[in-house]
């Protein structure tokens, strides 16, 4: 739903949109019905090479983001927009979904290298029409990857920093190759550092490639590779009794003693990812375009965790095993085992529109089709005298098997997902000043999935439906003052988990369900843009109504960590977004961002046979207040940034009976080009100090509870309390990288 540009000659009624190129990226122009900022590759290029696209955009409006790992390598990570969860945002890569199929989350660590990165583009509520997710009323993360260079280049950048970091960076590009007009890169690189805390390190090798085509008036096809194979680690993530306690002394064990299960080593999750995506744009006549996105994924990895199995008393599903399993290493019937939680991924879908011009109108339909599998399984592995797992990928032939040769398996499921969905649009021009966009959006979405334990369930289906209308209005009021409003429907089927059942101990403990209603959602938006060549801004008032509203969290499921949701009922949540970049000198920036958030529950919560009274209560993960701050300096000898986040404080259960306090973090960044003083070819070198302050916090909500501690229900009951689990902010890192262009 974009505004069309505005190109007559300025005069009574026709408005020429005045804007300015801004090449600091903090705020760069927008046109767009709806509240949208974004990140240019020169403010990338001037911020830590090892961070992820999360830490990139915290200083954005809304954007709450938690990280364990000042490098952005670990796993153990979140972001929330506008109270709402990663689950709930919506991630492409050019323009393919880079979103779990199984429970909707995306893994920052694994998406393209910085430098690779032309544009990040962060859509804080309305999600575009044709955009292939699955639930987007948190918004809409898109990465536009660099084009390939029309000239042979290569680029070489090295870095060191503290807790033994290292990184190496190389991309090579053809240029035009002959005269077929293909033009290419492709990168490779290689990270390696210490935990910050507690023992381990981190490893990550990563390639990125394109291959791009361009001809005739506008035609334009690409195709871009991403493989990542990383073997992270996972950060514990303490109690508030337990941070108090321990602090960041709150860490696996660095030492193996026999029968420990809380070694570190038994708690580094190996992946390995790779996406391809085929963006097509066609233009088939005088205003007529053709437009086509095809995507693949495939991923396998582990997240493992440290357990202990005996020789006999064992259950497969809800069977009894009556002969006694092999286990090395037993000592008097126990040993210490890796518990493997493994999801081996495959996903493939496309999304194709044709767009027409039409007198005043653009009319627009299309189709996106995705097929996707979900292969998961809870199995266990030996370990050595050291305390090292045989196998750290928990592949099925090295897992322990029972008497008969079968998989020891506390959880064995297959899910197959097809989403099939249409979409029409038509962008009405009814004026130069005023443009109206309405939309419709139908997707269904069907899961067959079988449960491979013994018990009484095998076969699960879930189809549902959401119809998703839509509308927008764009008025230019001068040629650099907008007025915007939208309507958005969304919705998000819940995930694959909630299907299965649980067993534990030959019992079954959570029954799986089908029943779950889906969460759907109506926002609305209102917004002031201004565009001058000094000053810009945005102003965006905000307001949700969800029903069934899905939270994410942690559960402990057989002693695996499992991204799983609670039905928090209906919420309505309102706010306001702002940021301003003021420019008061060429190569100077300034840039301020802020958010007001009222998320409230509207319904008390059941549990069991009684409710607890949540009616009127925070929502989870959504601090009312959060200010940015930034600035850019470059005058093409000399460059820097700074990056100030304040977050408020955010609660963690839904009884609003547990809460971690407001912290404030700091980033900075120093460089000297030296190109001058060279050769003439771009060598840059800069130093960055992530998390400045190293302020000791508690960073985000891991784990949300109904309530922290025990409380009488409506009824009269007592619910017990149970306590939430929070990501420890990350330490101060200082990192330094030399870049070359040849």
């Amino acid at each position: 739903m974009a505004a069309p540009p505005v190109t007559d000659k300025d005069g009574p009624g026709d408005i020429v949109v005045t804007g300015r190129p801004d090449p600091e990226g903090l705020l760069p122009d927008q046109s767009v019905p709806k509240q949208q900022s974004a990140l240019s590759a020169d403010f990338i290029a001037k911020q830590a090479p090892t961070q992820n696209a999360f830490q990139l955009v915290s200083l954005l409006p809304g954007a709450n983001v938690a990280s364990s790992d000042p490098y952005g390598l670990s796993t153990s990570s979140s972001l929330t927009l506008r109270g709402l969860g990663q689950d709930e945002i919506g991630v492409l890569m050019e323009g393919a979904p880079q979103n779990d199929i199984g429970y909707y989350y995306a893994y920052p660590a694994q998406f393209a290298d910085a430098e690779n990165l032309k544009q990040i583009t962060l859509a804080q509520g309305a999600v575009d029409l044709e955009a292939p997710t699955l639930g987007g009323a948190g918004g809409l993360l898109s990465l536009a990857l660099d084009d390939p260079t029309t000239h042979p280049r290569a680029q070489v950048d090295l870095s060191l920093g503290t807790y033994a970091a290292r990184r190496g960076f190389v991309r090579l590009d053809t240029g035009r190759i002959g005269t077929t007009g293909l033009r290419a890169f492709l990168s490779y690189s290689n990270t390696r550092a210490d935990n910050w805390r507690g023992a381990g390190f981190d490893t990550r090798q990563h390639v990125d490639a394109k291959l791009l085509d361009e001809w005739g008036n506008g035609n334009r096809a690409s195709l871009a590779v991403s493989f990542n194979d990383a073997n992270s680690s996972t950060y514990p993530s303490p109690t508030l009794a337990e941070w108090q306690a321990d602090g960041r002394g709150f860490n696996y064990d660095r030492d193996y003693t026999a029968g420990d299960t809380n070694y570190w080593r038994l708690y580094r999750a190996p992946f390995r990812n790779v996406y391809l995506v085929a963006p097509v744009h066609l233009v088939l006549g005088d205003g007529l375009a053709f437009d086509s996105t095809t995507y693949l994924q495939f991923g396998y990895g582990n997240s493992p965790y440290g357990t202990q199995l005996a020789t006999t008393g064992n259950f497969l599903g809800t069977e009894a095993l009556a002969d006694p399993i092999a286990l090395p290493g037993a000592v008097d019937g126990e040993a210490t085992v890796l518990g493997n939680f493994t999801g081996k991924q495959f996903r493939g879908g496309t999304v194709a529109k044709l767009t027409a011009d039409v007198g005043r109108h653009r009319l627009t339909a299309g189709l996106w089709f995705d097929y996707g599998t979900d292969r998961v399984l809870q199995t266990y592995t030996a370990i050595d005298a050291a305390g090292n797992p045989v196998d750290r990928w928990g592949y099925r032939d090295k897992a322990i098997r029972t008497a008969d040769g079968r998989l020891l398996a506390y959880e064995n499921e297959r899910t197959v997902t097809v989403t099939k969905g249409f979409f029409v649009a038509d962008t009405l021009t009814l004026t130069p000043r005023l443009t109206v966009d309405v939309g419709f959006k139908g997707v269904d979405v069907l899961r067959n999935g079988r449960n491979d334990l013994p018990g009484p369930q095998s076969d699960v289906r879930f189809d549902s439906f959401a119809a998703l209308p839509r509308a927008a209005v764009h008025y230019q009021l001068d040629r650099r003052q907008q007025l915007f409003a939208n309507v958005t429907t969304n919705f998000r089927a819940p995930n694959e988990y909630t299907l299965y059942n649980v067993y534990d101990g030959g019992a079954l403990t959570t029954q799986g369900t089908t029943a779950l209603k889906n969460e759907y959602s109506v926002s609305e938006e209102l917004g002031y843009r201004f565009i001058g060549t000094t000053l810009s801004a945005t102003v965006t008032a905000f307001h949700y109504r969800f029903r069934n509203r899905q939270l994410a969290t942690v559960i402990d499921r057989g002693g695996a960590q499992i991204n799983s949701t609670l039905n928090a009922g209906r919420q309505t949540s309102s706010g306001v977004d702002a940021e301003i970049d003021y420019r008061p000198a060429a190569g100077v920036s300034v840039y301020l961002s802020g958010e007001y958030l009222h998320a409230r529950l509207d319904d008390d919560l059941p549990i069991g046979d009684d409710v607890l009274p949540t009616r009127g209560k925070q929502a989870v993960s959504s601090p009312t207040f959060q200010l940015g701050g930034g600035g850019t300096y470059d005058d093409g000898r000399f460059f820097g940034s700074t990056a100030v986040k304040y977050v408020g404080r955010q609660y963690a259960s839904f009884m609003n009976d547990e809460r971690i306090a407001g912290y404030a973090t700091l980033d900075l960044s120093v460089g000297v080009h030296l190109a001058r003083w060279l050769d003439g070819k771009r060598t840059d070198v800069r130093v960055n100090a992530i998390n400045a302050t190293d302020p000791h916090v508690l960073s985000g909500v891991q784990a949300v509870s109904t309530n922290a501690r025990d409380t009488i229900g409506r009824n009269g009951t007592l619910i017990a309390g149970s306590p939430p689990a929070y990501y420890v902010g990350s330490g101060r890192a200082v990192i330094a990288t030399v870049s070359r262009v040849f």
